[in-house]
């Protein structure tokens, strides 16, 4: 006779915020990494945040703290950078922008935009003069692609790089650009009568000036900057080798987008997690919120969607340290993950009532910045035009 062994182990028990456990999908130094950052969020960045966002200071001193920590190009291999898997960057950029997204865009902006241009593009001498110094957070970096009348379009830019003799001389506006007025270094694109192509400008070049944006209610512990060139004067060796027409900028953006879909999840999960314990102390009708069968709805609604959000991010990440990851799926997470942040962020200021919309608690804050990370690296609308190609096979840009 045969005996059948009961094999169903002790159940593990429910997470509020890893319901389905994702956490065992992970390894041992992706679980590493993730913690490492999320002591550092918890340490340098949360104590800090509402005072940083309300005066709408960027704590530039916080960046070689970040190189320490190998944040500043940590995908990227050599040239002192840490060289960690995608699903590494991912984690860490989740717990960054559970801190806050303008210093997860900060991370972006240096790491995935400006020095992934020079890590794929530029040749060996601008490697090794840039990227061991932006590693460590000695020297920032900023990448000037978006102009005031090309946004979506960056084929239509107008900033141009003329030949003088063997120099080029570079005259041109961009916007929205990250790190601006605090960057050593500036990767422009430009037209050329070659075609699309990059460079890379130190800010201490004549004609070179960098103003930022004011009077955001986003993205506050963040810089944005208006960049202006004036006949700038160039070198020969100050193009990236390397990157010729939209692919070079493309690609970089492709690094940045990624980073999005795990930081976006990030921002959820924070407001998610205020939400509920606020919801659990949050007295009325004499028992806790918590209790009623709307808050409960909207609790679930939420997990339910940072779950579903952090697998499609896990699932992409793997793709990519495959090489399987294309361009569409980026935008399938990019689109996804950002769009149901934002949800979540307002249907957890729904659950803290009037005090939701005060810095005393983090919701109000992620939501503002959302709407910022839904315009940049791509709206709404672009991504859902490249996955309706996708899947079509038909182009509606135009």
């Amino acid at each position: 006779m045969t005996t059948i062994r009961n094999t169903v182990s002790e159940p593990i028990p429910f997470e509020a915020s890893d319901f389905l456990n994702l956490d065992r999908l992970l390894s041992d130094e992706e679980r590493a990494v993730r913690e490492d950052v999320h002591g550092f969020v918890r340490e340098k960045i949360k104590p800090n945040i509402r005072d940083w966002w309300e005066q709408a200071v960027f704590p530039r001193e916080i960046v070689p703290e970040m190189g320490a920590q190998g944040l500043l190009g940590m995908h990227l291999s050599g040239y002192g950078c840490a060289g960690k898997s995608a699903v590494s960057y991912g984690l860490a950029c989740m717990e960054l922008e559970a801190g806050d997204s303008g210093l997860r865009t900060f991370v972006s902006v240096q790491g995935s935009l400006a020095m992934s241009a020079i890590h794929k593009f530029g040749s060996e001498e601008q490697k090794k003069e840039w990227l061991p110094r932006m590693a460590r957070g000695e020297a920032i970096g900023c990448f000037g692609l978006t102009e005031p009348e090309a946004g979506s379009d960056p084929a239509s830019m107008k900033t141009f790089a003329r030949h003088d003799g063997s120099d080029w001389i570079l005259s041109g506006r961009k916007r929205w650009i990250g790190m601006g007025t605090i960057a050593e270094v500036a990767v422009v694109w430009a037209q050329t009568d070659d075609g699309i192509r990059g460079f890379l400008v130190p800010t201490d070049t004549p004609g070179f000036s960098a103003k930022d944006i004011v009077h955001k209610v986003s993205m506050r512990a963040s810089v944005q900057s208006e960049l202006h060139l004036e006949d700038c004067r160039l070198p020969s060796d100050a193009m990236l080798p390397e990157a010729k027409g939209l692919r070079g900028p493309f690609a970089c953006l492709g690094e940045a987008r990624y980073g999005i879909i795990w930081g976006a999840m990030g921002a959820a999960r924070d407001c998610y997690e205020c939400a509920l314990e606020y919801s659990k102390n949050r007295i009325q009708f004499g028992k806790p919120i918590a209790s009623f069968q709307l808050t409960q709805q909207k609790l679930v609604n939420m997990m339910l969607e940072i779950n579903k959000g952090t697998m499609v991010a896990l699932h992409i990440g793997r793709m990519k340290d495959e090489g399987q990851a294309r361009p569409e799926h980026i935008s399938f997470g990019k689109l996804n993950n950002v769009r149901e942040a934002i949800e979540i962020a307002r249907e957890a200021r729904t659950i803290l009532g009037g005090n939701g919309v005060t810095l005393e608690y983090p919701v109000i804050r992620h939501a503002n910045n959302l709407e910022s990370v839904r315009t940049y690296e791509g709206t709404d609308e672009v991504h859902t035009l490249v996955l309706g190609q996708a899947i079509t096979g038909i182009p509606a840009f135009r």
